[in-house]
């Protein structure tokens, strides 16, 4: 080995550490922040800091700058003030979207000089519990599914995230909202986290996902041993009503979770939602034996192939779909029974059973039948639509799409796959964070970046945008963020920044 070596480089401190950040691109994070008015918002829903100390929007926005910036825990919050130059540009930022006399107020609630713009995680734990109530956790039954009521504050964050979602839908509008209702396991080694059906302990929240929008709606966060369907028609009411007013129609998509008769005849009745209406569905259908029965009724003749465009050609999926002359057991003796359209679709088994295997043999995750010696995979769709049977299927299929891209999003991109505390309330709060920082991101880059950036996964987005090297600078009353001048970075953060000023300059269709 020469003089060069392996380490050929030394490293040393550098003196100028508060001018320096690694985080450049977050602030038009910020700046969106301040602009969207989610400050405002957590202000006016949550109240657990006193008078003194931290303030609820100090709080939430350091946790949502966690998530962004990407920490997945408490702690990580140390990491993030020790990076001077964007906790300079932070403070900044803050201080000009409040008054003078807010400054004052601000300046009251320190007995020393204060030298952090990021919560410490000690204060941030600290806040977390705050969300958790002791009196619901004392009216839990062993054994028994239990859904806590969610107090004050906790309801105010999640009004915060709807406030937000109410922003975007002023700046760019979308009139129908196609909603997509499932439940997602986020597995735990918490003791008192619940077991869920997979046999692990979790937490199963049950989300509403916008797909028009790009947002999650609305999540309500549940133990592990809650099953997904339970209590749904709740949440899809919630949901409802925190829809902005100028959405004109709904329509919403479930797997086999939300097959509840209660739910159904809910949506698709006309006279008890308001201003919305009737809502189309394309739910799953329970496969039951009855289901089967009826499925082998249909005739082969009545059969179609389902389709799928690639590069601008129809292919043929392997898939086939019918309609279902079907009326199941829980309706079928109700003088005024709602009719629906059941829709069946079966796709061949690639490796057929041997001749005289029981099906059941197989251990299949999914419902099969033979008929005419051909084994089947099948399933089945509830709907109100009077589409074509093709379309109502290509439609029902896209909710496992961006929805269920979303849930992997919130564990593995942001915090939402790790909970910081044994107490349900602690993770039910650190969970809408990430709901909201999510949607945050989203918003970031279908309404502000736009075109190619808007299909960009969070890991490409700290890549080029979030993790660029600066330079903070104050002078002449006034501050700079510096960055290289031909980083590519330069005029993607400017541009950004001047597209949020028009956001929030131009009048906004009203939500």
């Amino acid at each position: 080995m020469g003089k060069q070596g392996i380490l050929s480089y030394r490293t040393e401190g550098e003196q100028t550490r508060d001018n320096l950040t690694g985080l450049s691109g977050l602030a038009p994070y910020v700046d969106l922040i301040v602009a969207s008015g989610v400050l405002k918002s957590l202000g006016d829903g949550v109240s657990i800091c006193g008078e003194q100390g931290w303030t609820d929007e100090e709080m939430g926005l350091s946790l949502l700058l966690l998530n962004l910036a990407g920490g997945d825990c408490v702690d990580d919050l140390e990491q993030l003030n020790a990076d001077k130059g964007f906790c300079k540009l932070l403070k900044w930022c803050v201080n000009r979207a409040l008054s003078r006399r807010q400054r004052r107020e601000m300046g009251r609630r320190w007995r020393r000089a204060k030298n952090r713009s990021i919560a410490s995680a000690s204060a941030a734990r600290r806040w977390l519990s705050g969300f958790h109530d002791e009196v619901q956790e004392k009216q839990r039954v062993p054994g028994k599914s239990f859904i806590p009521k969610p107090n004050k504050h906790l309801s105010g964050l999640v009004a915060a995230n709807g406030d937000f979602v109410g922003w975007v839908q002023g700046v760019s509008p979308e009139y129908m909202a196609t909603l997509d209702l499932d439940a997602t396991i986020i597995e735990v080694t918490k003791r008192n986290a619940l077991f869920c059906y997979k046999g692990c302990r979790a937490y199963q929240p049950l989300n509403v996902w916008w797909a028009e929008q790009e947002l999650m709606l609305l999540s309500e966060f549940r133990d592990g041993n809650v099953p997904a369907g339970w209590n749904q028609l709740s949440v899809v009411k919630q949901a409802i009503l925190m829809l902005p007013k100028s959405v004109r129609s709904v329509r919403l998509r479930s797997d086999t979770a939300g097959y509840e008769h209660a739910l159904l005849k809910w949506l698709d009745a006309s006279d008890n939602k308001g201003r919305i209406g009737r809502i189309e569905f394309a739910i799953s259908c329970d496969v039951t034996q009855e289901f089967k029965a009826a499925v082998m009724q249909v005739e082969e003749s009545e059969w179609r192939p389902l389709f799928k465009e690639v590069n601008g050609r129809n292919v043929k999926t392997g898939r086939e779909y019918a309609e279902v002359c079907f009326v199941p057991d829980a309706i079928a003796f109700t003088k005024n029974a709602p009719r629906y359209r059941y829709l069946a679709t079966r796709e061949a088994l690639h490796n057929q059973p041997l001749r005289g295997m029981d099906c059941e043999q197989l251990s299949l995750p999914f419902q099969t039948m033979t008929k005419s010696g051909i084994t089947y995979k099948v399933f089945g769709v509830v709907t109100n639509l009077s589409w074509d049977g093709s379309e109502v299927i290509c439609f029902h299929d896209g909710r496992c799409g961006k929805s269920e891209e979303a849930h992997k999003i919130l564990k593995e991109d942001f915090a939402g796959g790790k909970m910081p505390s044994s107490e349900f309330g602690a993770n039910a709060v650190w969970w809408q964070i990430a709901v909201l920082a999510m949607n945050i991101a989203s918003a970031m880059k279908r309404v502000v970046l736009g075109g190619v950036w808007s299909k960009r996964r969070m890991k490409a987005i700290r890549f080029l945008l979030i993790d660029v090297p600066g330079r903070v600078l104050e002078k002449a009353r006034g501050l700079y963020l510096r960055l290289s001048q031909d980083h590519p970075a330069l005029e993607l953060i400017a541009r950004a920044r001047l597209r949020i000023l028009d956001l929030s300059n131009a009048p906004p269709i009203p939500a």
